[in-house]
Order: C-alpha cells, then sequence, then structure tokens
C-alpha cells in the first residue's frame, strides 16, 4: 500500500515518527517520507539516523496553514503526531495548546483537502475520551474535527479517520523513562500518584502498526481503538524496582485513576483485536462500519460499553511489562 506513496507526517521528529520511519523504510519502498516538525535541531539528529534518498525534512509549524499546504503538494497519506501534549504545560499555557491542538488540526484538514490527499490519520489520546484536562478537550476538539472533514471533502478521493491509544511505554516524558532517571540518580523510592491507580500501555512498534493497518481498514469517519492491556502504576513500579520503597504523593489536577478510550456514551463496533467508534454524525455518504475496508467484519455493540484501564479483561504481569519495556 505505501509503496511508490509520498508519506507526510506532522511531528515527525517524535518517538512515533521516528519508528513510523524505521518500520516503513524497512517493509516498504515510498517514494518520500516527509518529516514536517517545527525543531531543526530534531530534525537534523533524526536526518542522521534515516538518510534514505526517499527523506525529506520540512521545517514549519501545523500553525501555519500556508506552510502546511506547500508541503502536502503531492501527498498521498498523512499521518497527524504533531501536538502540545504535556498535561501541566498545557494547562499553564492554554491558549498555545489551542492553537497547536485545534486550530493546528483546522490547517493539517484543509492542507490535505486543497492538495486532494488520499487518506490522513490523526493520533489521539485515551485523555481524549471524557477528557478532564485542557490536553485532552483539546485532543477531543480535534478527533471530532477530522471525523466531521468527511463531510467536506465534496468530489476529492480524501479520507479522514482517528486511532486512538494509552500510554506508550518508553516514549518521551512517560513515566517509565522518568522512574529509569530517578534509579540512575539513586532514588530510594518512587513516587506514585495513587496505590490503586491504572493505565492502558501498548509499545511504539504496536502503535505504529496498528496505524499502518488502519490506513488499510479505514472508509474515513471512525476512531480505531487497540485492545491493549491494564496495569496497576504500583505493579509497574514494582517491576522496574523491586527493592524500592513507594512514596504516595496523590492525584495530579487534571489526572484521572482510570483512563478510558470509550465513554459509555460512544457508538461502537467490535472487531477480534479493536473496538471502532462510529461517528455521531451521519455523512452524505452511508458508510457500514460493521464491515472494514479490508472486508473484516465486526459486531455492532451500540452505546453502553465503557472501556477503561480498570474494566480492562487483558492485565500485564511484571513479567510481560519487562518484557514489553525490553522491546520497547
Amino acid at each position: 500500500m505505501f509503496n511508490n506513496k509520498n508519506i507526510l507526517i506532522t511531528g515527525g521528529t517524535g518517538s512515533f515518527g521516528k519508528k513510523y520511519t524505521e518500520i516503513i523504510l524497512s517493509k516498504y519502498k515510498p517514494n518520500k517520507i516527509i518529516i514536517y516538525s517545527r525543531d531543526e535541531l530534531k530534525q537534523y539528529e533524526m536526518g542522521q539516523m534515516y538518510n534514505a534518498p526517499c527523506m525529506r525534512y520540512f521545517i514549519g509549524d501545523v500553525r501555519d496553514e500556508a506552510r502546511m499546504t506547500e508541503a502536502m503538494d503531492g501527498v498521498d497519506f498523512v499521518i497527524h503526531a504533531a501536538a502540545l501534549k504535556h498535561v501541566p504545560v498545557a494547562e499553564y499555557n492554554p491558549m498555545e495548546c489551542i492553537k497547536t491542538n485545534i486550530t493546528g488540526a483546522e490547517n493539517v484538514i484543509k492542507a490535505a483537502l486543497k492538495n486532494n490527499v488520499e487518506k490522513v490519520v490523526a493520533l489521539s489520546t485515551d485523555k481524549a475520551s471524557g477528557p478532564i484536562n485542557l490536553y485532552g478537550a483539546t485532543k477531543l476538539a480535534s478527533d471530532k474535527l477530522f471525523v466531521a472533514a468527511n463531510n467536506i471533502v465534496g468530489s476529492r478521493r480524501t479520507k479522514f479517520s482517528v486511532v486512538r491509544y494509552g500510554n506508550v511505554v518508553g516514549s518521551r516524558g512517560s513515566v517509565v523513562p522518568f522512574f529509569k532517571q530517578l534509579m540512575a540518580n539513586g532514588a530510594t523510592e518512587l513516587p506514585i500518584t495513587d496505590g490503586d491507580m491504572t493505565r492502558f500501555l501498548i509499545t511504539l512498534e504496536d502503535g505504529v502498526k496498528f496505524v499502518l493497518n488502519n490506513f488499510k481498514r479505514m472508509h474515513g469517519g471512525e476512531i480505531f481503538i487497540p485492545k491493549i492491556p491494564s496495569m496497576k502504576m504500583t505493579d509497574l513500579a514494582k517491576a522496574l524496582a523491586p527493592n524500592l520503597a513507594h512514596k504516595v504523593i496523590g492525584i495530579r489536577p487534571g489526572e484521572k485513576m482510570h483512563e478510558v478510550m470509550i465513554t459509555e456514551n460512544d457508538t461502537v463496533v467490535e472487531f477480534d483485536n479493536h473496538y471502532v467508534i462510529t461517528p455521531t454524525i451521519q455523512f452524505a455518504h452511508k458508510v457500514q462500519y460493521v464491515t472494514n475496508a479490508l472486508g473484516e467484519t465486526g459486531k455492532e455493540i451500540g452505546i453502553g460499553l465503557e472501556y477503561n484501564s480498570l474494566n480492562n479483561t487483558e492485565w500485564l504481569t511484571k513479567e510481560e511489562f519487562l518484557v514489553m519495556e525490553a522491546n520497547s
């Protein structure tokens, strides 16, 4: 599907963009991979790692519609990974978060439509489901924009979908590298927000592969959610540092005890290894989401299913987590 195609990744110098580039280069022969981001140092460093003839590095900000439109000229597939995603930073700088996560999403949509891009997949987060912080609220707004964009494509070939998943093990700013840094600095205890807190966990590679597969599955308008395991944060800390004590520091503002990826008010179709949240609006073209573009058939659940990290049926053992972490 990706052979001889032009692919653009917004925020492409992040953890996702690097892993996506690694996998695409190893499995396919794209015509171009365009890394679109605003940090020249990160682009320079990534260029030392990935310098295949198909690689292109574009300095630009998703807030800049003109540059975004220019960068998408001739592009077939777009992955929108750019975001301001740190919860406390978003709370302290709300307008900056809105400009990147909402206005930036609008600019990606406009640029894709102007260039008749074939498919766009936007990355979401579990924090967008029933959000209680600004970051989650902006990503929910972004999700809604990408879903609704399918109603304004007109005669263009463009389709928009969203992928939502939980915490990526080992990604920048996540709990695992934070704990590891504390351990390397000689910490005698690890800070735990609450002893009962749970999170969804996924490896970066599995997240990238899920996105790749959904390019093939998508009709346009879906929010794809993988079935992934949960883990208590105390068990995660014990797995990483079995001999260190824990210090309960209390839940932080804007943080949930248990993350949610599907609320009980979402309309859901269940497949073997993932769920699909179907649009809340009626498109001009009727889509039967129970069967995807690959011909896989799901089961219509409707409303009433809440998929959260506490009621999950799949849980990681400490041993399984260490294997996951080692492969991340």
